[in-house]
């Protein structure tokens, strides 16, 4: 590949604080919010304009549906992420499970808030670029923005953007799932025009389960059998017609999927039917070449609806997510990579910071939180190894691939990211490394902040 040399440069800092967060999707808003609540200074970067990552800028709107009666939880940040959004008119009852879906753009205003009332120093609009680094120590980053280069300092530093892309570039040993393998990224969209009596009607008429996920290609699920006679938002056959009556390609028969909230406007929301595969985060051509293939078969699942779904005669594009969905990229080599066993077998660490239910859904597992199981969490799965002073938190922590399917989900990362947050501001109140922190004070500080870690 062709090169070029940059000339030296010198990169002005700033700003200086205690904690630096790096992605304020659900783990990086948890971590920067927990971090400020434990009493130290916190800095929240992000490369949009808004906080909340996946539910925001994707418009992944679903963030705990898998909850049922029997379900155990942490609580902490991520169940205030609903009670806030529920407060401030930005949530409905989520449509197959007891939790509240989050209204993407409302939950822009619930996060500002949460930002404001903890104190964090809000830093939109920056890319993170490249770490500054003492040796093996991390000590801040680079950002760039439509300022230029850009230099933030810090005593620690979370990695939140999902990607690993702080501890990447600081020396610290990733892994990448092959693009062949990877997850599907979605494209998520939201629909105006919907009647909603003449689509519920329909919904009632041919109820869908867990089982008609089954079918092939992305839609081949195991689930342990309890989850198949309930109901499932699912949407399936409407794009099976399209096929037959040449409305759209017999290869994308991965077009298929839920719905999340069908509100009395006429909007439905939480658009789930798109999946592309080998599409990598990572790659921008990738990410380029997703957005636009997602985009197209998304107008042609609008299409199929409007002839083939009760209800959607006149429905309408409302808008799309300002980015992909992806759910599969980088995950660091920690100092435990959780395992498939922690998260089928409930695992029990020591060092746990918090507590999530039984919830698999990926590489074509379901499994719901229904009979009360639960693993916990340990607080060494997001440890990196070789770089000092760096949590990870989000989907990129340490485990292998089933306990990625598990680790991914919104609700998940941001009891890490909670975890996160309070190691960090207690590894900075006691002058401490965090992979050296008291962990029985890291523990009964989230105790304090409502955190169930047993």
């Amino acid at each position: 590949m062709r090169q070029i040399s940059e000339p030296a440069r010198q990169v002005d800092v700033v700003f200086e604080t205690d904690v630096i967060v790096v992605g304020s999707g659900p783990g990086g808003l948890a971590a920067a919010l927990a971090a400020a609540r434990a009493g130290v200074d916190v800095a929240l970067v992000e490369r949009f304009g808004c906080f909340g990552g996946n539910i925001t800028a994707v418009g992944v709107e679903g963030f705990a549906w898998y909850r049922h009666e029997a379900t155990i939880e942490a609580g902490g940040i991520g169940r205030e992420f609903e009670d806030r959004a529920k407060d401030m008119g930005a949530a409905v009852p989520e449509s197959q499970s007891l939790s509240y879906e989050l209204d993407s753009e409302g939950f822009k205003l619930v996060a500002d808030r949460l930002v404001e009332e903890a104190g964090i120093h809000p830093m939109l609009h920056r890319q993170f670029v490249a770490p500054v680094m003492d040796g093996d120590r991390i000590v801040g980053i680079i950002t760039e923005s439509k300022a230029g280069r850009e230099a933030i300092l810090g005593k620690m530093v979370i990695d939140a953007t999902g990607d690993a892309d702080v501890a990447h570039r600081a020396g610290a040993p990733t892994r990448m799932t092959p693009r062949e393998t990877m997850m599907a990224a979605s494209v998520m969209f939201h629909l105006a025009g919907v009647d909603k009596t003449a689509f519920m009607e329909g919904i009632k008429s041919d109820p869908q389960t867990y089982r008609d996920w089954g079918g092939g290609g992305e839609w081949t699920i195991e689930t342990s059998g309890k989850e198949d006679e309930m109901f499932s938002p699912f949407i399936k056959k409407p794009f099976e017609r399209a096929i037959q009556e040449g409305l759209i390609p017999a290869h994308l028969n991965t077009i298929a999927g839920t719905w999340g909230a069908l509100h009395d406007t006429g909007e439905l929301t939480y658009m789930n039917l798109v999946h592309l595969d080998a599409v990598d985060g990572t790659d921008p051509d990738s990410l380029t070449k997703g957005e636009i293939e997602g985009r197209r078969q998304t107008m042609l699942a609008i299409e199929a609806l409007r002839r083939f779904m009760p209800g959607c005669e006149g429905a309408r594009l409302r808008n799309f997510g300002m980015t992909i969905g992806i759910r599969d990229t980088r995950k660091i080599d920690a100092a435990y990579n959780m395992t498939e066993t922690d998260v089928r077998e409930q695992g029990r660490f020591e060092d746990s910071i918090g507590i999530y239910p039984e919830f698999i859904d990926g590489y074509g597992i379901l499994i719901l939180p229904t009979t009360g199981r639960y693993m916990q969490l340990p607080y060494r799965a997001m440890l990196p190894k070789r770089v000092k002073g760096l949590l990870v938190a989000g989907r990129s922590t340490g485990g292998d691939r089933i306990a990625h399917a598990a680790t991914r989900n919104m609700s998940c990362c941001a009891v890490v990211g909670q975890g996160a947050g309070v190691a960090a501001a207690k590894a900075v109140k006691s002058n401490r490394d965090v992979g050296e922190v008291d962990l029985t004070a890291v523990q009964g500080e989230l105790k304090r902040q409502g955190v169930r870690i047993d």
